[in-house]
């Protein structure tokens, strides 16, 4: 148990002389918009140690310094939340990176596979996660929180060398490199304000009304940020979907729109979201927001689709990885209508082992063929097959 700077700092100075270090957290976030760090797992070369990041007095800049540092592969699983939380604490992503769950998705153990069944499956180790609901933020931590952590990474220094030996041998290296440099940008865990009404997902095409979402959303995400509250605390998004459609401009009619608060209106609140309203409203045309495409299959193109769903599941069982991390249903979609549509399934490795199949499937230079029990893509050789 790691309480102080000093502590830390030798902990770290020890741990970056390995090769890779694997790397955990522990936090809270129920009733914040920032999550709360409460413990951060490290472990290599056989030494694991729990950082309480609650300890008063203690200063993470040696751990910071271990993050940043270029000899060390940091390990993480699933470790999106983990690197927003050193991103907003100390501005760090750590670098380089490797993430066990994306590197076991591509090596063919499913979608999002989960901690306890990634080590049950590569390990032969039962994890037990009955500790990980617990409250993190109380003190002192029992002895079962303590050996929950641990867990989490004692076992991840294994299932890295086990993974990066099976991608080695595969030649899938790249692939994952691609998608460590996705979680390495800062743009993912920083969302500007203003994109923060995209996550609504609304499917209107009024760009006005688009406009004003657009405001208000980022007037509720800034307070929400500045309050350190979840944003479903300061107003919900079925509000603010019907104050975007309602637009209204004095207390009176914002008081009218369903599910706003009582008071809401009267307060200080309520002026800066009316005044959010009134800004989208007097917008000129070229600045109001475009629409995301909606995806409407002409007639004729549904087949398609369920063809390139067929040619996904091949090409993701020949290869050996999950279906999930290489095409989703709106990449058919888009693949159906654009042989150039902006998607991942056409890019990097992605194109590589399905989205070249893909357009060549769909344009009558491949077919798919029975062969006995099993589906094959077969030349077509200029001649259509009915």
């Amino acid at each position: 148990m790691i309480e102080t700077t000093d502590d830390l700092a030798q902990l770290c100075r020890r741990l970056v002389r390995h090769p890779h270090v694997a790397v955990d957290t522990e936090f809270m976030r129920e009733t914040t918009y920032w999550p709360k760090l409460c413990v951060v797992q490290l472990a290599a070369g056989g030494e694991a140690a729990l950082i309480d990041a609650r300890a008063p007095g203690l200063d993470l800049a040696p751990l910071f310094d271990l993050l940043r540092a270029p000899g060390a592969v940091k390990v993480f699983h699933a470790g999106r939340q983990d690197l927003e939380i050193f991103y907003h604490l100390g501005r760090v992503l750590p670098t380089p990176l490797f993430d066990t769950q994306v590197a076991a998705m591509v090596c063919g153990f499913g979608d999002q596979v989960g901690y306890d069944k990634l080590m049950r499956d590569l390990l032969k180790v039962h994890i037990d996660k009955g500790t990980q609901y617990t409250d993190w933020y109380r003190r002192p931590l029992s002895e079962r929180q303590v050996r929950y952590a641990l867990d989490d990474v004692i076992y991840l220094e294994s299932a890295y060398e086990l993974l990066t030996e099976r991608l080695r041998a595969s030649g899938r290296e790249r692939w994952v490199d691609e998608e460590m440099a996705v979680l390495a940008e800062p743009t993912t865990y920083l969302m500007p304000v203003e994109e923060a009404w995209r996550r609504l997902k609304t499917r209107s095409q009024n760009r006005r009304y688009l406009a004003i979402l657009r405001e208000v959303t980022a007037w509720r995400e800034t307070e929400a940020r500045t309050r350190d509250i979840p944003r479903n605390r300061v107003l919900r998004d079925d509000v603010l979907t019907a104050i975007a459609a309602e637009a209204p401009e004095t207390p009176d009619q914002l008081s009218r729109v369903r599910a706003v608060p009582k008071s809401f209106p009267e307060r200080a609140e309520g002026a800066a979201l009316i005044a959010a309203v009134k800004r989208a409203r007097a917008l000129p045309e070229r600045e109001l927001p475009v629409p995301d495409a909606i995806v409407d299959l002409p007639s004729g193109l549904g087949p398609i689709v369920d063809i390139l769903k067929v040619v996904l599941k091949l090409k993701a069982e020949e290869a050996g990885v999950a279906q999930k991390l290489i095409a989703n249903g709106d990449d058919l979609d888009r693949i159906a209508l654009d042989d150039h549509a902006d998607v991942p399934a056409l890019k990097g490795w992605r194109r590589h082992l399905f989205g070249a199949d893909a357009l060549a499937v769909k344009h009558g230079k491949l077919a798919l063929a029975a062969d006995g029990r099993r589906l094959r893509l077969m030349a077509v050789n200029g001649t259509s097959i009915a």
